[in-house]
């Protein structure tokens, strides 16, 4: 069976070897790349522009973002028909095309949050140490802690005043040059799609930007997603503890609704432009209204019209635009606000990877994506919801594990 012939529905005329080749993982690999840039972004807006209000936040999305940074390119990896030649991608980077200059943004990024990280949570790395090599009978378990805050310390166990004034500049500087690189790490998917001249509803220089600005759109949803999440399961641990934590329930609530009101501001700013460049580029579209524009319109006013202007701007972005925007902001709107938010920015990601394919290079036939959902084979299952649904949970899991060693509220919380 030849690939995409499982998921492909063909209307009219259409050539014999056209189906829809890229599926969900390709919608999948922007999205997921999105998301690792918008968690960064957040991050640098207290690091860089000292937005005190977010620091709290700002740990959280550094260690999030690095959690992202393994799992976004498994999409690609999945959708490989050889995925062990993705590999190549790494050793061998270089500039004569854009997927190959992946591997040079992607490690220069990696390296970046790496080292901002290791500044920011070096005193803990000491601290951690220094604690565990006084202990007289360390347990097998304490003995592994021991090797590795020694081995994340570097040798570096100078956390005097004017050492950590040093991290500090360090963590600056880095999160400052993050930020490009970060956005041009998500912006050459969307270089990838608009450079594509075959395709007429991928060509638009408009591209690229729409996708970064989208990108911090999601980054910053997810954050806040995965902040509430946290901080309520933080309050239920704290009703059953028979010793409560540092904090006390109304003080976790108080500062989760603060850390809430003030990212939720950010998160609009950033949704208003991305809705404004998305609408700019389909106007732009319909008044130059070049050869292909029948068949575009087709597509966007009629066929795709539920999936573009339903669920992409009007769940995806109106509704919530609405729920922030009106007086008495809660936990429980933020909640399903940013969901909708996600929601809106994974159908812009479906609409631009499914709808450029929706229509045949004959200019004159359709083809329709069916999304496998019950998969019967190999193909099916890493293409398919199986395959999605896991690329969404790992970044979950790696956050669980790495939260460990990095904790995201505080060192001195998460050692009393």
């Amino acid at each position: 069976m030849v690939h995409g012939e499982a998921w492909t529905i063909k209307e009219l005329f259409t050539y014999p070897n056209e189906y829809i080749y890229w599926s969900v993982q390709i919608v999948m690999y922007p999205f997921m790349t999105g998301l690792v840039a918008g968690a960064f972004v957040l991050s640098s807006l207290y690091h860089v522009f000292g937005i005190k209000e977010l620091k709290d936040i700002a740990r959280f999305a550094l260690v999030f973002s690095f959690a992202l940074l393994f799992a976004a390119p498994m999409p690609i990896v999945l959708h490989l028909q050889h995925p062990f030649r993705g590999i190549n991608v790494f050793m061998t980077p270089h500039f004569t095309s854009a997927i190959a200059a992946f591997g040079i943004v992607f490690f220069t990024y990696g390296a970046i949050v790496a080292s901002e990280l290791w500044f920011l949570y070096r005193k803990h790395f000491v601290i951690k140490a220094q604690a565990l090599r006084e202990m007289r009978d360390r347990t097998f378990f304490e003995q592994l802690q021991y090797l590795l805050y020694c081995s994340l310390t570097l040798g570096a166990n100078d956390i005097s005043e004017e050492a950590l004034h040093r991290d500090e500049k360090a963590i600056r500087i880095l999160a400052g040059v993050g930020i490009p690189v970060a956005c041009f790490l998500h912006g050459y998917a969307g270089f990838i799609f608009g450079s594509v001249k075959a395709n007429a509803l991928w060509m638009t220089p408009l591209m690229p930007v729409i996708f970064i600005m989208s990108a911090v759109v999601s980054g910053i949803a997810l954050c806040m997603l995965t902040y509430i999440v946290v901080m309520e399961f933080r309050k239920l641990m704290i009703k059953r503890a028979s010793k409560p934590w540092q904090m006390s329930l109304e003080e976790v609530k108080g500062v989760e609704m603060h850390v809430i009101k003030m990212t939720s501001k950010y998160l609009v700013l950033f949704l208003v432009l991305a809705i404004t460049l998305e609408l700019l580029d389909l106007i732009f579209r319909g008044y130059t209204a070049v050869k292909s524009w029948d068949v575009l319109r087709s597509v966007i006013y009629e066929r795709d019209f539920y999936d573009i202007f339903i669920m992409q701007y009007g769940l995806g972005n109106l509704v919530p635009l609405i729920l922030f925007l009106v007086p008495g902001l809660t936990t429980r709107r933020t909640l399903i606000g940013v969901l909708l938010v996600l929601f809106g920015v994974f159908m812009m990601r479906w609409n631009v990877v499914i709808g450029g394919q929706a229509f045949s290079l004959t200019f004159a036939g359709y083809m329709h994506y069916v999304l496998p959902i019950i998969p019967h084979d190999w193909e099916t299952t890493k293409e398919g919801l199986v395959g999605a649904v896991g690329i969404l949970v790992l970044p979950f899991v790696l956050f669980y594990f790495i939260a460990k060693v990095f904790p995201v509220f505080g060192e001195a919380r998460q050692e009393h």
